[in-house]
């Protein structure tokens, strides 16, 4: 099972929210021991939208899943002396300090590297260590804002804000897969190493097809315009009768064809290719789909391969027969349907296996458990 794969690798987590935390549950899942480390106060996320019956929110319980969380006072002498000991028997620190803050606290990375060189230090700020804007604050829709992501959500009148936190995520993904390079990295040359990384520019890195369009000519790209930006009508969300959306992605011919034959408009087929924004083509789709209610579609066009889908409520995924049969959802405390999400792979056949929950623990616990082994 991958769950063994970096079993014996120790992480350390001084983030907080989304990101960091979203890091190294991805190594979690992969079998580290990671130990998260909070203010006297708490990770913010502990409180985070709602709570559940134990006064956490769900959505805290879920990004830290499988870790150790300690509470330390790194602005005192004894908690700097606990986290020193800590960094010693480490393999991995992950922080989403603001560039500075931890020297300040009196590790700055050349510190980190003089106690223990082979550890593996990764800063996953919002904009980087250095540059104009490395000071500044952010949160995921202003770094989309900043990358060009927003320019290309929603439709022509208005941008529209994404959920999940797109940002958050892609950044908590790329700080895990940089720390393992580095791990593998580690084993040929006997080092660790610092890894500056950040919010924005993981977003901007995944606007690489927003980008070519500069200085090309056309709006191929632009919201309401574009081929995968909603101006074809092969390629669009459309409201049915119910107050209820179903999602149509026949980009290749023989999907489009397939669809304009089941709804009983042959004569479709031929409009696929209309110049762009196809204006007319989309609104008599619309209307079309307007006549009947979103469980009739579905039904109607289930036999038919034409990458036709109903757009799901939370409630709806849980039920949804894929994810039922792959077992992608695990059980949740207290919620009466399965509602964390697996690890997304499967190894010879094995689903993976449930989380543990996170659990508090005093640091000294840790750290003595550290020293033994």
């Amino acid at each position: 099972m991958l769950d063994e794969t970096l079993q014996g690798c120790r992480v350390l987590d001084l983030s907080q929210y989304l990101p960091g935390p979203y890091a190294t549950r991805l190594l979690a899942d992969l079998g580290a021991e990671v130990v998260k480390i909070e203010p006297p106060g708490g990770d913010p996320m502990r409180f985070f939208i709602f709570l559940d019956d134990d006064g956490l929110s769900p959505l805290y319980k879920q990004v830290n899943a499988g870790k150790t969380v300690v509470r330390l006072d790194l602005k005192s002498a004894s908690g700097r002396a606990r986290l020193t000991e800590l960094v010693m028997a480490a393999d991995v620190l992950l922080e989403s300090f603001r560039p500075g803050v931890l020297a300040r606290l009196g590790f700055a990375n050349d510190h980190l590297r003089s106690l223990n060189p082979r550890l593996i230090h990764c800063a996953l700020s919002g904009f980087g260590q250095d540059g104009p804007a490395s000071q500044r604050g952010g949160h995921d829709l202003t770094y989309m804002a900043l990358s060009g992501m927003l320019y290309h959500t929603g439709t022509v009148d208005t941008p529209v804000i994404p959920f999940p936190p797109i940002s958050d995520y892609a950044s908590g993904q790329q700080a895990a897969t940089l720390i393992l390079a580095a791990l593998l990295r580690r084993e040929k040359q006997g080092q660790g190493c610092y890894l500056d990384t950040s919010i924005f520019e993981t977003v901007l890195s995944w606007q690489s097809f927003g980008q070519a369009g500069v200085g090309r000519e056309g709006r191929q790209l632009e919201p309401g315009h574009g081929l995968i930006t909603g101006g074809v009508a092969c390629y669009q969300i459309y409201r049915t009768a119910d107050e209820k959306f179903v999602v149509l992605g026949a980009l290749e011919e023989k999907f489009w064809q397939a669809f304009c034959t089941t709804v009983g408009r042959p004569e479709w087929v031929a409009r696929q290719h209309e110049p762009l924004p196809q204006t007319a083509l989309i609104h008599e789709v619309r209307e079309l789909l307007l006549s009947a209610s979103r469980d009739c579609w579905v039904e109607r066009l289930a036999g038919t391969d034409c990458c036709f889908e109903p757009l799901l409520d939370p409630e709806e995924v849980a039920r949804q027969p894929q994810v039922v049969a792959r077992r992608l959802l695990e059980p949740s405390q207290g919620c009466p349907l399965p509602a964390d999400v697996r690890m997304p792979a499967k190894v010879d056949g094995g689903v993976p296996r449930l989380r543990r929950p996170l659990r508090e623990v005093a640091v000294e616990d840790v750290v003595a458990g550290w020293e033994q082994s």
